[in-house]
This record gives C-alpha cells, sequence and structure tokens, in this order.
C-alpha cells in the first residue's frame, strides 16, 4: 500500500510513491494490474468523484485479489487495485509549535530476513504491538531498534536527530522502510548546505542530540521535544528542525504552486 498527500489538491510526489509501490510488490511477488498512468488518472478520477473541498488523504491498496484461500499468489488470478480518497486532516497547530513526546519501544523492528521492512505492506503487527506500547505511555510516536541494538525507525515515521549542527539518521541497512518524505527531507539538506548523514546510531546517540524530529507524508515534518520523559535539547522545536519544516514548504509551493503557511 502506499500513503500520499495532496497540496493544491494534486498528489504530492506520486512517481516517487508509486515506485515504492511497484517495488514491494516485486518483493512479495505481487503483480500491477496497472500502469503508473492508469494509476495516476484512477486518483484523479477518484479524487474528483470524491467531490472533497479541502486537501485529500489517498490511499492505494494492491491485493492479491479474489480467490481460494492458499499460500499459492497463482490462486488469485486478478490482482485488485483500490483507492480511498478522504479530506486530510492536518497536523495541529499545537503539535508544530510543542512537538511530540515519544519512547524508545521495547519491541524490535522485524528482521529483515523476516519480514523486511522495505516492503510496504499491510503486515503492521510489529508496528502495532510498538505504538501500543507507546499509547500506554502516553507517548505520540515509538522509536524501535534493530536486533542488533541500533536505532531503526519509528512506529509510524522515519526519524532523524541533529548532533554538532549535523543532521544524521539510520542508514537503510538498519531496517527501516525507504520513506519518501526521508529522501525529499536528505535532498533538501544537500540544497542548503546541511550536513546530512545516514549513519549508526545508538541509544547513547540519543543522550547527547540537540533535536529530533520526525518525517512522514501525512506529517511532513514534526519535532520531537520529549523523548522517555527527558527534554530534547531545550525541550523546544530546534532551529534546523524549523530551518527544513520551511525548506520543505518552500518546495512544496514550488512543485504544485500552493503557498503554504511557514
Amino acid at each position: 500500500y502506499e500513503t500520499l498527500r495532496t497540496y493544491n489538491h494534486q498528489p504530492f510526489l506520486l512517481e516517487r510513491h508509486l515506485k515504492r509501490l511497484n517495488k514491494s510488490a516485486e518483493m512479495i511477488g505481487l503483480s500491477t494490474p496497472l500502469t503508473n498512468q492508469e494509476i495516476s488518472f484512477r486518483i484523479s478520477k477518484t479524487m474528483d468523484a470524491s467531490r472533497i473541498p479541502q486537501e485529500r488523504y489517498i490511499r492505494l491498496l494492491l491485493t492479491r485479489g479474489v480467490g481460494d484461500l492458499s499460500y499459492d499468489p497463482s490462486a488469485c488470478k486478478n490482482p485488485s487495485f483500490i483507492i480511498i480518497v478522504k479530506p486530510h486532516e492536518e497536523t495541529p497547530q499545537t503539535l508544530l509549535n510543542e512537538g511530540i513526546s515519544i519512547i524508545l519501544s521495547s519491541v524490535r523492528r522485524n528482521h529483515p530476513q523476516a519480514i523486511n521492512p522495505l516492503i510496504k505492506s499491510n503486515n503492521l503487527l510489529n508496528n502495532a504491538l510498538a505504538m501500543q506500547e507507546a499509547i500506554k505511555k502516553d507517548a505520540d510516536e515509538a522509536l524501535m531498534c534493530n536486533y542488533r541494538g541500533e536505532i531503526s525507525e519509528c512506529a509510524q515515521s522515519n526519524f532523524f536527530l541533529v548532533s554538532n549542527s549535523e543532521l544524521l539518521t539510520a542508514p537503510l541497512g538498519a531496517g527501516l522502510l525507504k520513506g519518501v518524505t526521508r529522501d525529499f527531507i536528505l535532498e533538501i539538506a544537500a540544497e542548503v548546505n546541511v550536513i546530512a548523514k545516514e549513519t549508526t546510531l545508538l541509544e547513547k546517540d540519543l543522550l547527547s542530540a540537540d533535536e529530533m524530529f520526525i518525517t512522514s507524508t501525512t506529517r511532513e515534518i514534526l519535532p520531537v521535544t520529549t523523548i522517555d520523559g527527558r527534554k530534547v535539547g531545550s525541550g523546544r522545536p530546534g532551529p534546523l528542525t524549523l530551518m527544513l519544516r520551511k525548506e520543505f514548504h518552500k518546495r512544496i509551493s514550488t512543485l504544485t504552486g500552493k503557498v503554504v503557511d511557514l
């Protein structure tokens, strides 16, 4: 599956999402019944039919289709492609101003040789268990480690930290989803001369971080100001986080023609 949102009623970074959708399908032996052009056309028609005046949330679902209950992919001859469109709910301004709280979850990220996190699928039990732990602790997100004890990603988002003015995030080899927004932020960082590195991160690195934030399609760049009850840096959204968010919105305006509040 893939999750998108619109700006100026245009699906944002659609080509990147479709590329990842096709890759995920390939990794589980699932054929895509439509070309990218056909998918784009059907998204447009579904958005028109929805008659939603505000920006949209779009979910693309690809399944094996109708057939007998079996582990054999050939039991389902015709894959199903489903498009869901609903109003997009913007992140509350209070969270943008004050940041969110996260925990370091005790739930480990799936081992790549068990269920590869690079596959974006509805098999989300691993993520759900981590989020249940976060919810019990009144936190907004759950940061997860891999089987080696390295920082990987959050249950619903990718994770970045800032240390000594450098932007750091875990490499794909740490067992995480190749986030579309994550990659876009790394590109922006390079354009504005921010030192950005994919590097192995450990629990001790969380203690010395000056800033933290998460990234996802629906939440863009969201500051993290508390982890396991401890303040991150000053306890407020950090300057590099805020600068990257501003630059992110500038590029939204350039790519879609929509002026986004900065």
